[in-house]
């Protein structure tokens, strides 16, 4: 199997390769909105993100809560975070149908590293943030930023066994499943009980739909902008409807991959072939041989199940401008003003939850687990190496910044905010530092051991 059906067919594999092409766009954006906010066009920023976002027909406007247009930092934190939360949710049902998460034996251990990887860092911030309501702020050293961590997991090379990349992306996705259901939970306001009801029967039709053939793309964005609304009016974040939506797309296509070369044969079979029109290397085809051709392209677009094509549609949007645009309206601190105090709170609260937490939950629960033979390590993964792995689970940004605006900026809390942010850029930048330097003095010595032991084995066998 090549490398290119490889990455069709196991999702975390493409996942892995594809998540690192936005992150610079990514880094870029909050290095862009740091600048910004500590410049003489610090009010031009913020006017920016206040900016109101108007789209309406007649009387009804688009993206409106509360009775008021949302802003452009709201527009972007309560609209496009859904469709972000859509795409990760489409890629969590993959690895429970056929990936990393489709069996006990495959998810066990990455989701007990996932969970050490959320627990401790929540012990080790409320050790030094512990009071309201900087405590409301635990859940933000939680996540792990998959862009960014295979970005810095990248730039190793060939030298990073396979089964670690697998082993960051599969816990972060777990890691993104304890984001939403945190989401869901604890920053949720008042309950609306009949929005709510009306958003859950209408994702029961969409299912239904997807079940019944529903194919067209259209319809699923169209039913799920109408479940966000309802969300956004229930109390309930509105973030958890793109998750939602995601489980009721139907990973069923609506033509049999099987089937499909045999109706491919055929149509190419019938196909005239002397019907076009040509001069030079201009080719008309015939009207006959344009609808034989729009039927090969309709089938084998059918092929593809609703999941995977909205999947491959959303992922360039996604990664290429919400995440960009989402770093930028919120990554926008200020260091003017901040006392060492101030610094020994929240933001080394956060500092510590990812760079300390996310290690020792990641790499203790994990050895804990192969030492009790409780799970096997993965070919290739190793104590020492799996101890350079776990630091990248400190590399927190896209969620730990979006669950920080939760926790303090929707709560008025800006101060916080800011320091939060302090927090999660250092303790990031931190994480993927130091995680590089020793994870590569890691595996070069592994790959030194590596070939001195191959170099013997040769030398033996020349011997015999």
């Amino acid at each position: 199997m090549n490398t290119e059906t490889k990455n069709r067919v196991f999702p975390l594999r493409r996942l892995s390769n594809l998540r690192p092409n936005g992150s610079v766009l990514l880094f870029g954006a909050a290095i862009l909105a740091i600048l910004l906010a500590n410049s003489a066009w610090h009010e031009s920023y913020q006017q920016f993100l206040n900016q109101k976002v108007v789209l309406s027909i007649g009387k009804y406007s688009f993206f409106e809560h509360n009775g008021q247009n949302m802003t452009l930092l709201q527009f972007v934190n309560d609209a496009l975070m859904a469709v972000f939360f859509f795409l990760v949710g489409l890629e969590i049902k993959q690895e429970i149908l056929v990936g990393e998460l489709s069996s006990p034996k495959k998810a066990l251990l990455p989701v007990i590293a996932a969970v050490g990887g959320m627990i401790v860092p929540v012990c080790v911030f409320y050790i030094i943030a512990h009071d309201h309501p900087a405590s409301l702020g635990a859940a933000i050293p939680m996540a792990t930023d998959i862009a960014f961590a295979l970005a810095v997991l990248s730039t190793l090379g060939k030298k990073v066994p396979y089964s670690l990349k697998i082993f960051l992306t599969a816990l972060a996705v777990v890691d993104d499943i304890g984001g939403i259901i945190v989401i869901a939970i604890f920053y949720s306001s008042h309950f609306s009980f009949m929005p709510l009801l009306i958003s859950l029967l209408i994702l029961a039709i969409i299912t239904l739909a997807g079940r019944a053939g529903a194919n067209n793309h259209v319809f699923y964005y169209v039913m799920g902008f109408i479940v966000w609304t309802l969300f956004l009016e229930s109390g309930v974040h509105a973030t958890i409807a793109g998750v939602l939506l995601a489980m009721c797309i139907p990973a069923k296509p609506k033509v049999n991959f099987l089937k499909l070369p045999v109706v491919l044969r055929e149509l190419t079979e019938s196909l005239p072939r002397e019907e076009q029109k040509t001069k030079a290397e201009a080719v008309l085809l015939s009207e006959h041989q344009q609808q034989i051709i729009n039927t090969i392209r309709l089938r084998s677009a059918r092929a593809i199940s609703p999941l995977q094509s909205i999947e491959a549609e959303l992922s360039p949007f996604v990664n290429f401008f919400v995440l960009p645009l989402f770093a930028f309206v919120n990554s926008g601190v200020t260091f003017g003003g901040i006392t060492a105090e101030q610094l020994l709170h929240v933001p080394l609260a956060i500092f510590l939850g990812l760079l300390v937490g996310k290690t020792v939950g990641i790499f203790g629960f994990t050895w804990l687990s192969i030492k009790t033979s409780f799970c096997k390590a993965p070919t290739g993964m190793t104590i020492k190496n799996l101890f350079g792995v776990s630091i990248f689970g400190g590399i927190g940004f896209t969620v730990s910044l979006f669950i920080a605006n939760l926790s303090y900026g929707a709560k008025g809390y800006m101060d916080l905010l800011n320091e939060a942010k302090m927090g999660i850029f250092a303790g990031t930048i931190v994480s993927g530092f130091l995680g590089y330097i020793i994870l590569n003095l890691i595996l070069r010595k592994e790959h030194k051991r590596e070939m001195e032991a191959q170099a013997k084995t040769e030398e033996t066998e020349a011997t015999k």
